[in-house]
């Protein structure tokens, strides 16, 4: 916990003064203190991903991050310390109960960030695309080696700026530290909802309440956390800006929605928030479209440039073209084969059995899966069903409807592709919290309600509980529990425990888990690391095996057809 704490302190400092510098270029006239930092972590995702186009994200990488940061701070020094004493004032203006309710969740994140990782994602390739990164950067073919590899997000590039590799293994939560930004955000807009009434303020001022879900994603890199936080940052300033739209706020929310399309695609439908936004105000906005189409511009590049190198394949997971052939290109078949296994697991069916089902039986199957997923599934279409009684009924305003029918969208284009209740989450909460509004909006109410949650997330963080009953997923039935020895020095990255066998196929030398935990894994394990039971199957059924382009790792990888051999 301790060592995390120092790491986040330097993490602060440093987005604080390039979300400074960004917001002063893009003149975002923006004054909170988490948007700052917000804008900081886009910035340095940036600089970040073209840095590991060239070369690995070490020891030499924090150097210059450093002195860009010192740099920044002697500049403008007087007006960054005013940032802070604004950010600090507005804490101590916190009432007691929300100081008190502040002060336990961001103790309990620390804790849940020191215990054992949760999500399964991360013994596949969160840490396996980090440590990649921090070693080589972006490396040609990589996802010939895995390819799950070819998912990359931006997300994990963030966390490879700030896993300090050079100087300690075990850091990896840049989800937690987000999550954190995210219950400071939404604790300071609930103090100032109990001021002004407004229900906006209380939808995102709820964004707490959820923290016993998001708990267990926030011991490892996952994606998905950013995305909640930043969608209700999107929806905040979105429902706050709908009826009277600056060019400033516009540009601040662009970004927040690039941010999240580069960290995961599945964000796609929040696309449409600006581009409403913009239709709304196209003659006032189309003038200073500028610096919105050039950051458009700078993401959408890195996405094509990123994807290329690691895939071969631009807009990978979409792979109906690409603009040049390249010899560490996946095979078509692979990549398929990613988007049909992506596809599948939303329904937990076999292609064979997908196939035989009309798109109704697809709809009931989804629906009535069981367990954890079933019931989120299920609470989704009921929510899609009788929310716009209540927004006719309390509600009745074109902001909300926008994002009703954006929450539409989203669950149309999940469900063709990969229909997983996580990649909607941000939508379903936002519209649960949207109902609480409704009714639940009494001071004492709101607190008791918070600090049951706190209690509840507590329980969960200290207290070993079987998840037997919400998932049949056999390598995530307990939940992730923190242990007094991690006080100081967090849990290691991985929540395994096994070992590696040194092997060679070809003229691959690999690390491979002895112990195998599941056919995808990978773990903690050193470069280049794969299941040889992986390397076994594709070479069985693809008739391909993974090759070194030369004798050195930077240099990539090629999938070899052994359809000869």
């Amino acid at each position: 916990m301790v060592l995390i704490l120092l790491s986040w302190i330097y993490i602060f400092f440093s987005a604080i003064n390039l979300g400074f510098v960004t917001n002063g270029i893009l003149r975002l006239k923006n004054r909170n203190f988490v948007i700052h930092a917000v804008l900081g972590l886009f910035t340095t995702t940036i600089f970040t991903s073209i840095w590991a186009i060239f070369g690995r994200v070490n020891f030499e990488f924090h150097v210059a991050l450093l002195f860009v940061n010192l740099v920044i701070f002697l500049k403008f020094q007087k007006k960054i310390i005013l940032l802070y004493k604004s950010f600090f004032e507005e804490l101590i203006s916190l009432t007691l109960s929300l100081k008190i309710a502040l002060t336990i969740i961001t103790i309990f994140i620390l804790a849940q960030c020191a215990s054992i990782p949760y999500i399964l994602d991360n013994e596949s390739y969160y840490i396996q695309t980090i440590k990649w990164i921090n070693e080589y950067g972006f490396v040609k073919g990589l996802a010939n080696l895995h390819f799950f590899l070819a998912q990359t997000s931006g997300w994990h590039i963030l966390q490879s700026a700030y896993s300090f590799s050079f100087l300690y293994d075990k850091f990896n939560d840049i989800s937690g530290f987000c999550l954190l930004l995210g219950n400071i955000f939404a604790i300071t807009k609930l103090n100032d909802y109990f001021k002004n009434k407004d229900q906006n303020y209380l939808i995102v001022g709820l964004l707490p309440l959820a923290n016993v879900f998001f708990f267990q994603f926030i011991s490892s890199p996952s994606p998905d956390i950013p995305i909640y936080i930043f969608s209700f940052l999107i929806f905040f300033y979105f429902l706050q800006n709908f009826k009277k739209l600056d060019i400033e706020n516009f540009n601040l929310i662009v970004i927040l929605v690039l941010f999240s399309l580069f960290i995961k695609t599945t964000s796609f439908a929040l696309i449409f928030i600006p581009i409403v936004l913009l239709a709304k105000n196209f003659k006032k906005i189309l003038p200073k479209l500028f610096k919105s189409i050039l950051l458009s511009i700078v993401i959408l590049v890195l996405f094509i440039i990123k994807n290329t190198i690691v895939s071969g394949f631009p807009f990978f997971p979409v792979i109906n073209f690409h603009f040049f052939e390249t010899d560490y290109r996946i095979p078509e078949t692979i990549a398929k084969l990613y988007y049909k296994e992506t596809k599948l697991y939303g329904y937990f069916l076999t292609d064979e059995q997908y196939d035989k089902m009309t798109i109704y039986e697809l709809f009931m199957r989804w629906l009535t899966l069981p367990k954890l997923h079933g019931l989120f599934n299920k609470l989704s279409i009921t929510l899609i069903i009788v929310i716009p009684t209540f927004i006719s009924k309390y509600f009745h305003r074109k902001e909300i409807w926008v994002l009703y029918f954006i929450m539409c969208l989203q669950l149309v284009l999940l469900f063709c592709t990969s229909p997983q209740y996580r990649f909607f989450m941000n939508f379903l909460l936002f519209f649960l919290f949207f109902l609480m509004v409704l009714f639940l909006n009494q001071k004492k109410i709101i607190l008791l309600s918070l600090y049951f949650s706190i209690f509840i997330t507590g329980f969960v963080l200290f207290i070993p509980i079987n998840l037997n009953y919400f998932t049949k997923n056999k390598f995530v039935l307990s939940t992730s529990n923190f242990s007094t020895k991690n006080i100081v020095f967090p849990y290691k990255n991985t929540k395994s425990n096994t070992t590696f066998e040194y092997l060679q196929n070809g003229n691959l030398h690999f690390y491979s888990p002895i112990e195998n935990v599941f056919f995808w894994s990978s773990g903690d394990g050193k470069l280049p690391c794969v299941n040889k039971n992986q390397i076994e199957y594709f070479n069985y059924y693809y008739k391909v095996k993974p090759q070194m382009r030369t004798t050195d790792l930077k240099d990539g990888f090629y999938s070899k057809s052994t359809s000869k051999e």
